[in-house]
């Protein structure tokens, strides 16, 4: 199937609106194709589990269909998408906080990763370097506190203004900057032995 070059050059808020207007169902799947890796990165770094940031992200984009009509053109689509996701995240942790099984191992091979092009070549003695750093930071990162991590998360990997994570967690930009810079704080402290 070949999707409609008109279509695919529209911003992501022509998109929705052409969805909800239309009922455009490659408007859909454009908006589905565009969000979904960025939302399992976003997802998987709050998480830390592979199959189970797949089901939030299958989830927010079930929801996003489903709810299509409640998105309002004065927000920026990525960031109504990227709140549904939160929620769906932050739900998802509360759940698992209240269950009292402990697995021994969580590690798993097959973990999504974050993949970044390189265009430049690295020797493969710099790229495990980098791959164990990129471990440690993950792993450290899952330590911080859920209302710490999240805003981290959103700033400095997802790059989202600080305007975009006010609004997307309901929160004052002041409160977004004191999250932000006590969630560097503890994943300073946590990876100060790396560098």
């Amino acid at each position: 199937m070949t999707l409609d070059k008109k279509l695919v050059s529209l911003s992501d808020e022509e998109l929705i609106k052409e969805f909800q207007d239309n009922n455009t169902l490659e408007a859909y799947e454009i908006l589905v194709k565009r969000f979904k890796d960025p939302l399992m990165n976003f997802v998987y770094r709050f998480l830390g589990d592979r199959d189970l940031s797949s089901d939030i992200v299958q989830d927010t984009m079930i929801k996003f269909y489903l709810k299509k009509d409640s998105y309002k053109s004065i927000a920026k689509f990525s960031t109504w998408i990227y709140t549904i996701a939160g929620n769906l995240s932050k739900n998802e942790l509360k759940r698992r906080n209240r269950r009292t099984i402990l697995s021994i191992s969580k590690d798993d091979p097959d973990d999504y990763t974050l993949q970044i092009e390189d265009k430049k070549f690295v020797s493969p003695e710099r790229a495990a370097d980098s791959s164990i750093k990129g471990e440690i930071i993950e792993k450290a990162l899952l330590k911080v506190k859920p209302i710490y991590r999240e805003v981290v998360i959103l700033r400095d990997i997802e790059g989202m203004s600080y305007e975009e994570i006010s609004e997307m967690t309901d929160l004052s930009i002041g409160t977004v900057k004191s999250r932000i810079n006590r969630g560097r704080t503890h994943l300073q402290k946590l990876l100060k032995h790396i560098y």
